[in-house]
């Protein structure tokens, strides 16, 4: 089992890889251990955020600080047990998210995140999957006038910068068109109008492997860290003991990339933030109609195909430490009272992890000194967003051809 290239993760990033590099004429195959869009890319929000132009940077605010500290925040939580494997990676993030650093890394960020509808519409188009896509943004709901304020200021700096779209709306005109939520709690929103969403994030990821598959392409699987360098390129072995081999290895396992690179002594200094989802039945006498994000408590309510899912802010902890879901339980609680939330509908709460730099900023290209490996991960919160982009990218890299943008910021030769 011959191939140009492997690409090994079928998430959002490595499926949308590998569509690209198929598109360039190559063999490909897709390597997982279970069906693709199984992992982080099943259990997110589900938005492909236009508007992001802006990445999470570590807060400065003293009391920010202070509250997350203590682990009074419900946007963010953390394992005190997590903190020695952490505490660099975190310190680096720090740094990079002073004012003057994070204008930088914000500018190369947007560069991408300006190419996330353009390239997520070409395959929906050719992956015939505009049923399961919306485009009537979503809203970030704000609790203080002073609050509303300062987001309607930034919206206008990011549709000035950006070409960012945005509607303002008061208190009157976010009864109108949520009728469902509850009166009161509210002064206004932010209507992002540019960002598409999806009921199933994870169908959409399905629908472009399916794609891969109808193009010639083909899904493996089996254990990515059977990966071995070989004299004429790579090798992995599937789970039925079969060897597949390629000239070059794409490697987009999204939080455990670097369990595997650092074999081969590329470990740059990745952090995961877990993050849980619950989904709950809708109320029958109100209804939700669009994605809303409570952005001053720090959770988002999205109208999804098995009911209105709950995602959390970050939990800093250890990918595989077992699962903590306090905050989501606290952030139910305050939803139950703004939101037409009924009963939970999931056994048990899902969790999945994004994996972060410390410059917030995803690493795409060449493994430095490792011939013929490649690299696609760290997409922090934004890799559903940034997925074809990603492998639009990627695959000019790998054939030789000009990016779209400068991808000297992405390289994985940088300092992080």
């Amino acid at each position: 089992m011959k191939y140009d290239v492997l690409v090994l993760g079928a998430g959002m990033v490595g499926v949308s890889c590998a569509l690209h590099l198929q598109a360039k004429g190559k063999s490909v195959a897709l390597f997982d251990r279970q069906e693709a869009g199984q992992e982080t890319s099943f259990g997110n929000a589900g938005i492909i955020q236009r508007e992001a132009v802006r990445p999470y940077g570590f807060p400065r605010a003293l009391s920010v600080i202070g509250t997350a500290a203590t682990n009074r925040r419900l946007d963010v939580r953390y394992h005190a047990s997590a903190l020695p494997r952490v505490a660099g990676p975190l310190l680096r993030y720090f740094n990079h998210s002073a004012p003057a650093a994070y204008e930088k890394i914000a500018a190369d960020y947007a560069s991408m995140i300006a190419m996330s509808i353009d390239t997520h519409a070409d395959l929906i188009k050719a992956a015939q999957a505009e049923s399961l896509v919306e485009k009537q943004g979503w809203l970030m709901l704000m609790r203080s006038q002073k609050n509303l304020e300062a987001a309607f200021a930034e919206a206008d700096t990011l549709q000035r910068e950006h070409g960012v779209n945005h509607r303002k709306l008061n208190q009157q005109q976010l009864a109108e068109l949520e009728p469902g939520i509850a009166k009161g709690q509210l002064v206004g929103a932010v209507h992002w109008t540019d960002p598409w969403t999806l009921r199933s994030p994870g169908d959409l990821v399905k629908a472009y492997a399916e794609l891969f598959n109808r193009r010639g392409g083909e899904m493996l699987f089996g254990d990515a860290l059977t990966l071995e360098k070989t004299a004429a390129g790579w090798q992995v072995r599937t789970r039925d003991g079969e060897t597949v081999t390629a000239a070059e290895v794409v490697i987009a396992l999204g939080p455990w990339t670097t369990k595997l690179t650092e074999r081969f002594g590329f470990a740059p200094p990745m952090f995961v933030k877990r993050g849980y989802h619950m989904h709950y039945a809708a109320l029958p006498d109100r209804k939700l109609n669009h994605w809303v994000l409570d952005e001053e408590r720090g959770y988002l309510i999205a109208p999804m195909k098995n009911g209105l899912r709950l995602t959390t802010g970050a939990e800093l902890a250890l990918i595989d430490s077992p699962s903590t879901p306090k905050q989501l339980i606290d952030c139910e609680a305050i939803a139950r009272d703004l939101l037409p939330i009924g009963d939970r509908v999931d056994p048990e709460p899902w969790k999945g992890a994004r994996p972060c730099m410390p410059d917030m900023k995803p690493v795409i290209g060449a493994v430095p000194d490792v011939p013929g490996m490649w690299c696609a991960f760290g997409h922090g919160h934004q890799g559903f967003t940034l997925g074809p982009a990603t492998g639009e990218l990627l695959a000019a890299l790998m054939t030789g051809e000009k990016p779209q943008i400068d991808m000297q910021p992405f390289s994985a030769g940088r300092r992080f």
